[in-house]
């Protein structure tokens, strides 16, 4: 007899059925998409730019490499992979959503990053390449919104070469004492207020901010890594682990 509660999950601390997660949060990104890199930049006070050059300094990414940036959105860490693996490589700009998807395409287009860079709408959960096709993975603050993150992170190991790796940036659970308090304030009660204004979208901030509290911490995430397959994973606190960065390698 089935298991009823494998058919549910979290849409925020709301539980709901695992078939409906896919369609509510792709109403949260296509709510959000016009105005998402101008609350990252707001919500974050632009620290998320500090955070995503500590990724691309761990992501070891060179010349010549081939990259899949899953949950890409509007292209922020393609832009850094584009450089970093010039024309002779290639990175593609994937993500679940077509509205977050085709901003990522104008806003790289419209600087002038092309050539190396391809766009491709894909599920985590079912990656449509061949078995070790990729130098790096990468998801950046994209893995929490992933209803199955176990099927995802055996997805990514299975498209990762030999010697490659999967690079995960995340929210993850703070380690600095008291930290977690203000998080937790300026997370419910500041941020939504922020969607509203800048956004005019403030229940999707919210469900955001529920889905950062979901999402496994350091500890959980690296062991589902291991099961998924890694031969090994470490990881490195940002922000006092408001921000996590995990590497899962493949030997």
């Amino acid at each position: 007899m089935r298991d009823m509660s494998e058919e549910k999950t979290h849409f925020g601390y709301q539980t709901v059925d695992r078939d409906d997660k896919e369609a509510r949060v792709a109403e949260v990104f296509h709510s959000v998409a016009s105005r998402y890199d101008v609350m990252n930049d707001v919500m974050s006070f632009g620290i998320h730019r500090l955070w995503k050059n500590t990724a691309m300094t761990l992501s070891g990414a060179r010349r010549g490499q081939k990259v899949l940036d899953l949950a890409g959105g509007t292209g922020d860490l393609t832009k850094r992979l584009s450089k970093r693996v010039g024309a002779e490589g290639l990175v593609v700009l994937s993500d679940i959503n077509e509205s977050m998807l085709e901003e990522g395409r104008k806003r790289l287009i419209n600087e002038g990053i092309v050539g190396n860079v391809e766009f491709k709408q894909i599920n985590a959960e079912h990656i449509p390449f061949e078995d070790a096709t990729f130098d790096l993975v990468t998801i950046g603050f994209g893995l929490r919104n992933v209803t199955d993150k176990l099927k995802a992170l055996k997805e990514m190991k299975r498209v990762l070469k030999p010697g490659g790796r999967l690079l995960v940036l995340e929210f993850s659970k703070p380690v600095v004492p008291g930290l977690g308090t203000l998080y937790d304030f300026y997370s419910f009660q500041v941020i939504p207020r922020m969607g509203e204004l800048i956004a005019k979208d403030g229940d999707s901030y919210r469900y955001l901010s529920e889905s950062i509290r979901m999402h496994p911490p350091q500890e959980e995430l690296r062991d589902m890594m291991l099961e998924a397959g890694f031969d090994e994973v470490d990881y490195k606190n940002l922000t006092g682990g408001i921000v996590a960065i995990h590497r899962g390698f493949v030997y």
